[in-house]
């Protein structure tokens, strides 16, 4: 029996409401129509929403994405092109605090390094990651250019399997 439920489309809202009702809409067996249509009035009410396009559909146990009409990505101010290449926090690629970025903050998903941009410069890489945000908190050597950037990922090899392409990104307003 195929069967749908609703979920909320949680994009700045309560992440942990959102993990509680998909835990418990993912337990759940198949439900009938009306019951999907009671758990989608149910949510509306316990979260506040008013319009019922802001709840996503989960079929099976399949999660599709929705943009929140509220919170609008940022415009693209410009697009340059540059090298793009990877890093790890391998120590050998590194300083000697290898987890912790040159803005101060610690490595993670979503971190590029780059010398003409300003820490907090968000940028998207859309031939490889449509609209990921990619933010500049680190540093790159004197010896790359301006236009060079290098994408954080969490093991050498993941880097090194990436190697240099060569594209455009572009660069958000803040």
């Amino acid at each position: 029996m195929d069967y749908h439920l609703s979920f909320p489309a949680l994009a700045g809202r309560n992440l942990l409401i959102g993990v509680v009702i998909t835990g418990i809409l993912i337990g759940l067996a198949p439900v009938s129509e009306s019951k999907n249509q009671e758990a989608r009035a149910g949510l509306l009410k316990v979260l506040a929403l008013e319009d019922p396009e802001e709840l996503a559909l989960i079929e099976g146990n399949s999660l599709v994405a929705v943009s929140n009409p509220l919170n609008p990505p940022p415009p693209t101010l410009r697009k340059i092109q540059v090298i793009v290449t990877a890093y790890s926090s391998s120590p050998w690629e590194t300083d000697e605090e290898p987890y912790l970025t040159a803005a101060g903050t610690w490595v993670r998903d979503g971190i590029i390094a780059n010398n003409y941009l300003p820490f907090g410069t968000k940028v998207k890489i859309p031939e490889l990651y449509g609209d990921k945000i990619f933010v500049v908190e680190d540093r790159m050597s004197w010896k790359k250019g301006n236009y060079h950037i290098d994408i954080w990922f969490p093991s050498h090899w993941e880097a090194k399997n990436f190697g240099a392409k060569t594209t455009y990104i572009e660069i958000l307003e803040s």
